[in-house]
């Protein structure tokens, strides 16, 4: 006679061969059965959170850290809705999440039950695939199916929805002997053409500009960019989600392209002759207005998800397929091509630039009277604790700051929301990050805003002694939106005064969850404070730096704008020779 197991069982085994160490969970009603022999597993680790949303972002920080699949579970209704900012934040950053939810039973399903939502129906757009199983025996190849569609092409997050009673029936464990998703097509492998004619357009161009973007991370090929970039010579900058991918120190790196980019950056897309995106899907973010976003360059796309090449610019040269397989065959096409390399070492193009790095360096002013300005808190939080720790930010003034003062040398060392900029993500995503490496020192850099949202995160950290350093960046308010309003709406300033200096006190929250708080404002006082923040390694830490409210992120390019519009000052732009 076949043994039998529960769903829940199945469910706790299918995981365990999926290679899960970590679930990040809370639970409820309908998803209680699998808890139980949860319990009894020595191979997987439950993180209990205090709120769903956390249990996702912390999945999406363990995801980004490691470049495996992060794992979330919640039960049914609001539970499962909570998860839902979580996964389109996966989903717009191709982050591969794999969310388990409990559900109703089967004959409740579709008669508005107790804590009954079709979370299937509601994530369809936000993931890329999602599972309602409806019998025990289907739980293995379901799991199955959901990390390996998490995992093939572009990244991405999935769910599995599971009725209670699913779980609580018996059914045998039938293991899947493979995986047979047509819909799901296997990476392909770039066309040997389309590689020769992006190596011969680099090579006959003036003015090209390596544009890379945080698909280099996901295909693990930092190392491939780096000998790429060096065998060509040619100028390189990466978006907020490739930071780190290729080292900031770099001669060619030029930095952030963008919105709040470096003009360097920004002003050699501009000039540019030839493009060369790899892994980047010129975001509106980047571009500004795609009318006039390189206008005299010629465009070739490489990314792994077909869709994107096109979608928002049209491409001179495509190339579909896997970054690291991308640069691999244009560093065999360059070295065929023949002659001495770098191309472009020298000359009026580099020339060029390096006049707008001397004229327009990334600076600061610090206050007179010795109070702190966030980026000076930023930078040397950076400097302290170098680029061997992982950053992660939250979303506003700060991240922009961090994505250009810290010292980003490696990928996977900076976590951030870049599409869907989701506000609380900074401080579950480094909790995932720190049980992801626990001997890496890991800083959620977070504003006084974000940090409110989902600071109950340090509930979980100081249980599971996971000893995160939180720096909160207090301004007393909202301040990107402070600085919009400041910028765009007459300095008319509403609903942006989140906090006042006092209220919350952040160190005294710190401690009330069980972690050290810490407080500074001056600048004297700044380098002992994050060295005393560094030597605590077995509780979460919090400190509450105090800066100047009125302080701006630039350079700045508005909404929607041209590029050529950016600005380093809130009435003073760049000058640049286009003749080149």
């Amino acid at each position: 006679m076949t043994e039998t197991m529960t769903g829940a069982q199945i469910l706790v085994q299918a995981l365990e061969e999926a290679g899960v160490e970590l679930i990040f969970g809370m639970p409820g009603g309908t998803i209680l059965p699998a808890y139980d022999p949860l319990m009894d597993s020595t191979r997987l680790r439950h993180i209990l959170v205090r709120h769903e949303q956390d249990a996702g972002h912390a999945a999406a920080g363990y995801a980004t850290a490691t470049g495996r699949p992060g794992v979330c579970m919640a039960t049914s209704g609001p539970g499962a809705t909570n998860l839902v900012t979580p996964l389109c934040d996966a989903a717009m950053d191709s982050v591969p999440v794999v969310a388990v939810t409990g559900q109703v039973i089967r004959p409740l399903l579709g008669t508005d039950a107790f804590q009954e939502a079709d979370i299937c129906g509601i994530t369809q757009g936000i993931t890329k695939h999602n599972w309602l199983v409806r019998s025990a025996v289907d739980i293995p190849r379901a799991i199955a199916e959901a990390f390996h569609v998490a995992t093939t092409g572009r990244p991405g997050p999935v769910l599995v929805d599971i009725p209670k009673d699913v779980l609580q029936e018996h059914a045998p464990y039938v293991r899947p002997e493979r995986i047979d998703l047509p819909g799901v097509p296997q990476t392909p492998r770039p066309h040997p053409r389309s590689l020769t004619q992006a190596a011969a357009a680099l090579r006959a161009a003036k003015r090209p500009v390596l544009y890379a973007g945080g698909g280099i991370i996901k295909a693990d090929a930092a190392g491939e960019l780096m000998t790429f970039a060096e065998l060509t010579g040619i100028p390189v900058v990466t978006t907020l989600m490739a930071r780190g991918a290729f080292p900031r120190s770099h001669q060619q790196n030029l930095g952030m392209p963008g919105m709040h980019g470096t003009v360097p950056a920004v002003t050699a897309l501009q000039q540019a002759d030839l493009v060369l995106a790899l892994g980047a899907r010129f975001d509106d973010r980047v571009t500004g207005d795609p009318k006039t976003f390189a206008r005299h360059a010629r465009i070739v796309h490489a990314d792994i998800d077909p869709a994107e090449i096109g979608k928002n610019r049209a491409v001179d040269i495509p190339i579909v397929g896997d970054a690291r397989d991308v640069l691999t065959g244009l560093i065999e096409a360059v070295r065929q091509i023949g002659g001495p390399t770098p191309w472009p070492a020298s000359g009026p193009w580099w020339d060029a630039i390096e006049a707008l790095r001397a004229a327009h360096p990334m600076t600061y002013d610090r206050p007179a009277d010795g109070s702190l300005a966030p980026q000076q808190v930023i930078e040397r939080i950076g400097q302290l604790a170098g680029p061997d720790a992982t950053y992660v930010s939250g979303v506003g003034q700060h991240q922009m700051w961090a994505s250009h003062y810290l010292p980003l040398e490696r990928p996977r060392s900076f976590l951030n929301s870049g599409g869907a900029g989701t506000m609380g993500y900074a401080l579950p995503a480094a909790m995932g990050a720190k049980l992801a490496h626990p001997d890496t020192i890991v800083w959620a850099i977070d504003g006084d805003g974000c940090f409110q949202m989902t600071c109950r995160t340090l509930a979980t950290c100081t249980v599971e002694g996971i000893a995160i350093k939180v720096a909160v960046i207090n301004n007393s308010g909202l301040g990107m939106v402070r600085q919009l309003q400041s910028l765009f709406f007459d300095d008319r300033h509403f609903g942006v005064d989140c906090s006042t200096p006092q209220l919350p006190d952040f160190a005294a929250l710190g401690e009330a969850y069980g972690g050290v708080g810490l407080r500074c404002d001056h600048a004297e006082d700044l380098d002992a404070t994050i060295r005393k923040a560094m030597e605590i390694n077995d509780v979460p830490v919090v400190i509450d730096f105090r800066v100047n409210q009125q302080e701006m992120v630039w350079p700045m390019i508005a909404a929607g704008a041209s590029n050529d519009d950016i600005r380093i000052a809130r009435d003073t732009a760049p000058t640049w020779d286009a003749d080149y």
